[in-house]
């Protein structure tokens, strides 16, 4: 396998930092820290680039929050200087690992994401009679550091890279408790190994797509699975043999606890394609595609927000909420849906 050095010039140009500068304020150029930032962008750059090279940069502290809906998680952000670090980064070495990638995952990659997840999972669900469905518990908290730098050792041998990495991974702030115990464990194993990673860096997510990237290999290649998608750490696997289905499952926990990670012992399970199935919001059926209950109850939820907390200027604040939120409803069979929520809400112009 080939790996690669000499990438901290790269990740240290100027032009690289000033474009990852850019990619880091989309959409948030008028928050106070990216103001002040930008109130003296070169000097702050060249200061940036200065500790990078000199191996003297350390991130900031995470401002975190807690998010309930789709379901409980701890959101953590990372200041704007160290965010701009981050696509630097992510610029140079996300190529190098695109490569490696199977077709069919689908989360955080350039051309990819969920809707065009939901297609290739349409296609495969009306043409399969059986498909085991999975998520990863704790994903994101259970993501193990040691054996996460040791999969990035494979492709780069960059040393300033290999820092810089190691530096991010090892400034991740607390995330939530995790106790498992996987073969070979002590008692004091899953104390001892420093796991998690924060959800909402950029360098987490491309991370996390690394980290099960021979994971996706492992079904794909040895367990000969060809109707497979992965989406961030819900995964699915689709046949006709439900034998071949109740198989794979063991091998996919036995090569997991290898990554000492755990599938959902309540969410995964193997079912008949017939009676349908929930994916990225939506519930495929053979002949329908419907949006989730639990997704129609939270856009009902913003549009009320935005009604109660901006009372002046509500119906334009929904019609913007409503085009994005439509625009996502579009990909199931929901026009009758977004038909009534717009009469329901006395909008005349119907998106």
């Amino acid at each position: 396998m080939k790996r690669y050095g000499n990438l901290g010039k790269d990740i240290t140009d100027f032009n690289n930092l000033l474009l990852a500068a850019k990619k880091a304020q989309k959409g948030k150029r008028f928050k106070s820290d990216v103001l002040q930032f930008n109130y003296n962008l070169e000097q702050e750059l060249f200061k940036l680039q200065a500790e990078l090279k000199s191996q003297t940069y350390i991130p900031g502290n995470y401002r975190s929050f807690e998010i309930l809906e789709p379901k409980p998680r701890l959101i953590s952000a990372a200041p704007y200087r160290d965010r701009v670090v981050h696509h630097a980064l992510c610029q140079i070495i996300t190529p190098i690992f695109e490569s490696t990638f199977i077709y069919d995952s689908y989360a955080n990659r350039v051309g990819f994401g969920s809707h065009r997840a939901l297609r290739r999972f349409t296609k495969f669900a009306r043409s399969s009679k059986y498909v085991f469905q999975a998520d990863i518990r704790k994903y994101f908290p259970s993501i193990d550091h040691e054996i996460l730098k040791s999969l990035i050792r494979r492709k780069i041998k960059c040393a300033d890279t290999l820092w810089l990495i190691d530096k991010i991974i090892d400034n991740s702030n607390k995330q939530e408790s995790v106790i498992d115990y996987f073969p070979g464990d002590d008692l004091l194993s899953p104390l001892k190994r420093k796991r998690g990673l924060p959800i909402g860096n950029l360098t987490s997510q491309f991370m996390a797509n690394v980290y099960l990237n021979g994971f996706d290999h492992f079904i794909k290649d040895q367990l000969k699975c060809q109707k497979y998608i992965r989406y961030v750490d819900d995964f699915v696997l689709f046949a006709d043999d439900k034998i071949f289905l109740e198989n794979a499952r063991l091998s996919i926990e036995e090569y997991l606890a290898s990554l000492r990670l755990k599938i959902h012992p309540i969410k995964s399970q193997l079912f008949a394609t017939e009676y349908g199935a929930n994916f990225v919001g939506f519930r495929i059926l053979p002949h329908q595609i419907r949006v989730r209950n639990d997704r129609l109850r939270q856009g009902k939820a913003r549009i009320k927000r935005i009604i109660s907390e901006y009372p002046g200027s509500a119906e334009e604040r929904i019609q913007k909420s409503l085009q994005s939120w439509f625009a996502h409803l579009k990909h199931g069979d929901t026009w009758k849906l977004r038909k009534l929520l717009c009469n329901s809400l006395l909008f005349s112009n119907y998106p």
